[in-house]
């Protein structure tokens, strides 16, 4: 629809409603002067508006000074005001009567004599799009402060409170209150205010206390609401394995704020240069929005969940249409300027709160050792009991609970059955039964700590058996096949591709021996020669269709690489150890020769360095990565040489005190309960032979090539960062860096990273690249400047090109996202490294001595004349999206 603006431009005289628009914009627009600004169409709705506004203004009687008549804005206000004391003094069943309608509306009586008939506001009706009159009901629509329209009853709420100290009971009566207007079902207000003091705070203690607190009074107050939270907390709507992407462009959200807010391009453009981030430009969007002429209907928290599910599901002809009007209605009730933030934020799956998966389930196991839904008989704990606990039987009350929900988690990883569940029974061992092992539901990937060297390795591992493994250049999998013969294929990722190996699917049948009904197995997928059997990279893999591959039309054969077992005939084996789980493998299913195997192995232990060292090297000959070491059997008493790297993308969460403070950490704490608490730390189950979900742990250490110091290095340009994740959410993490280009001198992007760093580095990375957050910004930019050459996403800051870096990497692939050295190997596309690696900082270089385009162009020839490859990666391989992507977890 054209704005005001373009029909004044085009000399259009065009009846078309114009769009939306807040109060103060209106009547400016009728106090400028008719002959320099207005159209003669304008001019003449402008004196019929005034007419009105007098003939209105004569009907009341009111005078404004020594016998002036009210201007139109001074009759709009005081007719709000007066409206606004009667809503005041209504009774509150008023409000009940018909959700459709806003509950400040009132009908016009005719008795009173400044009351309006509804007819007189007709000349505003092209402003504010109304509704078809109800005429039964004939109400009017009075104006609205967009500020005042924010939620009151959750504002006052103190979410980030000890839940020691919070008691639900205490606002559940007023929330439901205000509630009742929307069926009962909690508003989307509560999560927000719970948005808000999550993300105002770096401290992970509050963020768990606030999350608890918010899920204790869904779980009293509205139990129904607590899944839909979950998801739109966690910035998801399905688990990985259920394919539910919105599909929405920055263009939906630009048109729904200028549509609601009243913004042109020209005024959303200064905002979004000024903020950067979408919500914030949502935030300040809806703070100009001063006044309009409809009050919102609240958000509720099922409302908004269930708005991100239509539009995912969405499809079609018409389908953008459909998904525009969503979101316009998303951000036309959005209450106040946070709820319009977190809005936008969650359409553009970018929450930024600093809450992660890990925070959840902490959150959920405590909240539901703290609260129960009524009508629930499962057992909860007295909240002052446990604060008269010792801080060691506190801390295990609270750790029992995580580390159910956790297990459970990571065995079945759905909101969908957990949330349910929980409600039902709550915390107890039941709960791993309801939400174990399922065939067709991936279980989270046991993941392997990063070792620099054999002799490392080696050390770490002495006086335990081991097993090495040829770690291959390829994609895990996660093979499923149920007793029916049904297939599902699972990524590392937890992601279906089913569709994208069906010559996987046919063979499954084949190597089943006598006896296997139903199993879950582990193996890594590579691209190899049908005839030779030979291997081939990752690259070569890349080339293969994603989805909705037939068999006849397969150009790239596959063979499997088994090497875990964990679950057979209806039994899980994850507490079997590796030597079993293996043995089972190896003699119950059938290797067929180029398509489906083992990985080779080789027992040894600390002892056989010579021959670990032979079989590292012949697993580099033959293009493999490297070598992964697993323990072969469970020897819980033999003392442990390294430290355990369990969980390492989030620390364990410090229970809290009435206050909120850690406990356990103040000075009283003896030295001896410290030294104890860390080496039971360090000894919780840290060389178990075990299966265990979502770990890290030393009991599988990978040893790759290219952690080897000799290998080739390149000097980078970090250029731009996003906002981390869990733990780094207060730093930038990851880190954009570029090649730079001496033909035309810019800085064309290679690769993101987030491998090599240590907080120390973090910290003084961030206050280096200050965003503003912490004193003045400083050596950012706002926007992306003109010399930078960069296709992929949005970075949430532009650093001041100034620093070089070295950098390790695994090998270069082509790139369709990256823009190093494009044109030199590819006509239209770039070059990325896999797997990169901080080294160090280069004080000793600028900028202008980094490394070149064409230098990166030169490595990459070598590395295909070394390794000949069939084909090439037309699809992104970068850093994030490699097939083993688990390598970028700092050691």
């Amino acid at each position: 629809m054209a704005s005001p603006a373009k029909k004044r431009k085009l000399n259009s005289s065009s009846k078309t409603p114009a769009p939306a628009r807040g109060l103060e914009y209106f009547f400016s627009k009728q106090r400028q002067s008719a002959a320099s600004t207005a159209s003669p169409s304008d001019q003449s709705s402008q004196a019929s508006t005034s007419h009105s506004g007098k003939d209105e203004q004569g009907m009341g009687g009111e005078k404004e000074g020594a016998g002036a008549l009210l201007s139109d804005e001074e009759l709009a206000r005081k007719l709000q005001a007066e409206w606004d004391a009667e809503e005041r003094s209504m009774p509150q069943q008023r409000h009940n009567e018909d959700n459709s309608v806003p509950a400040h509306v009132d009908c016009p009586t005719p008795a009173a004599p400044d009351r309006l008939p509804t007819e007189t506001l007709q000349p505003m009706q092209p402003l504010v799009p109304l509704p078809k009159p109800d005429i039964k009901k004939a109400n009017t629509l009075s104006l609205s402060s967009a500020a005042a329209t924010e939620d009151q009853a959750s504002a006052s709420i103190p979410l980030d409170e000890s839940p020691l100290t919070f008691d639900p009971s205490k606002y559940i009566p007023q929330l439901r209150e205000s509630w009742a207007t929307e069926g009962g079902d909690a508003s989307y207000a509560l999560l927000t205010r719970c948005f808000v003091l999550v993300s105002g705070t770096q401290s992970r203690i509050k963020i768990v206390d606030t999350l608890v607190n918010c899920v204790r009074l869904l779980i009293q107050g509205d139990p129904s609401s607590l899944l839909p939270a979950v998801w739109l907390a966690t910035n998801a709507i399905s688990p990985p394995y259920i394919s539910m992407e919105l599909g929405l462009g920055g263009s939906a959200i630009s048109k729904a704020l200028k549509q609601v807010c009243g913004l042109d391009n020209r005024s959303l453009k200064a905002i979004y240069d000024k903020l950067g981030d979408p919500g914030d430009v949502a935030f300040e969007a809806k703070k100009k929005q001063s006044f309009t002429l409809r009050k919102p209907k609240p958000l509720t928290i099922k409302g908004v969940f269930q708005s991100l599910v239509k539009i995912a599901k969405t499809q079609g002809q018409g389908s953008g249409d459909v998904k525009q009007r969503i979101v316009d209605k998303l951000l036309q009730d959005a209450r106040g300027g946070e709820e319009s933030r977190f809005i936008v934020r969650t359409l553009c799956q970018h929450l930024r709160i600093g809450a992660v998966k890990t925070t959840m389930l902490i959150a959920l196991s405590r909240a539901f050792l703290l609260s129960r839904p009524s009508g629930a008989e499962f057992p909860i704990r007295d909240a002052q009991e446990l604060a008269k606990l010792k801080k060691e039987d506190f801390a295990e009350v609270w750790g029992r609970a995580e580390e159910i929900v956790k297990a459970c988690f990571a065995r079945h990883p759905d909101y969908n059955d957990l949330v349910p569940v929980l409600l039902e029974i709550g915390i107890s061992d039941e709960l791993l039964v309801r939400c174990g092992l399922t065939l067709h539901i991936p279980l989270r990937p046991m993941l392997g700590s990063i070792t620099r060297d054999l002799a490392e390795m080696l050390t770490k591992l002495q006086g335990r058996a081991f097993a090495c493994e040829y770690k291959y250049d390829g994609q895990r999998a996660q093979i499923h096949c149920d007793a029916k013969g049904t297939v599902s294929i699972f990524s590392r990722h937890l992601e279906l591709m089913t569709d994208k190996y069906p010559d996987l699917v046919a063979l499954v049948p084949k190597i089943r021996g006598e006896g296997v009904d139903s199993f879950i197995m582990e193996g890594e997928v590579v691209a190899v020669d049908p005839a030779t059997g030979e291997l081939k990279n990752f690259q070569t893999l890349t080339n293969r269709a994603r989805k909705d591959v037939a068999l006849g039309s397969i150009s790239i054969d596959v063979c499997l690489f088994a090497f875990d077992l964990m679950y057979l005939n209806g039994q899980p084996l994850l507490d079997r150890s590796f030597r079993e789980r293996r043995d089972m493998l190896r003699s119950l299913f059938v290797e067929i020769p180029h398509n489906f195997t083992w990985v080779k192995s080789l027992d040894a232990t600390s002892q056989d360095s010579e021959a670990v060292l032979e079989f590292f090297k012949s697993a580099i000959d033959i293009k493999c990565e490297g070598i992964m070491v697993k323990i072969l059997d469970n020897l819980p008493d033999l003392d442990y040489q390294g430290n355990d790297t369990e969980e390492l993308s989030e620390k364990p969460v410090e229970p809290s005190s009435k206050n909120g403070k850690p406990k356990g950490k103040g000075k009283g704490a003896p030295a001896a309960d410290k030294d104890a608490s860390i080496e039971k730390k360090s000894r919780r189950k840290p060389l178990l032979a075990t299966y265990e979900p979502d770990k890290r742990l030393d009991s599988w250490l990978k040893v790759k090539k290219d952690y080897n110091s000799s290998f080739e290095t390149l000097d980078l340009i970090p250029i731009a960062a996003w906002h981390g994740q869990g733990r780094k959410a207060k730093w930038w993490s990851p880190i954009l860096l570029a090649v730079r280009n001496e033909e035309t001198g810019s800085l064309e992007a290679v690769c993101k990273c987030i491998s090599g760093f240590t907080d120390a580095f973090y910290k003084a990375n961030k206050q280096f690249y200050n965003d503003g957050e912490d004193g003045e910004p400083q050596n950012i930019h706002v926007q992306k400047p003109s010399f930078i050459e960069y296709t992929g996403g949005h970075p949430d800051v532009w650093f001041e090109p100034q620093e070089v870096w070295e950098m390790a990497f695994a090998d270069i692939t082509i790139s369709p996202t990256y823009t190093a050295a494009i044109g030199l190997v590819r006509e239209d596309k770039g070059l990325s490294l896999r797997f990169p690696r901080f080294i160090k900082k280069r004080d000793d270089k600028g900028i202008d001595e980094a490394s070149t385009s064409e230098f990166l162009a030169q490595l990459f020839r070598k590395q295909e004349a070394k390794t000949p490859t069939v084909g090439v990666n037309d699809s992104r391989v970068d850093d994030v999206e490699a097939g083993d992507d688990d390598d970028l977890v700092e050691p």
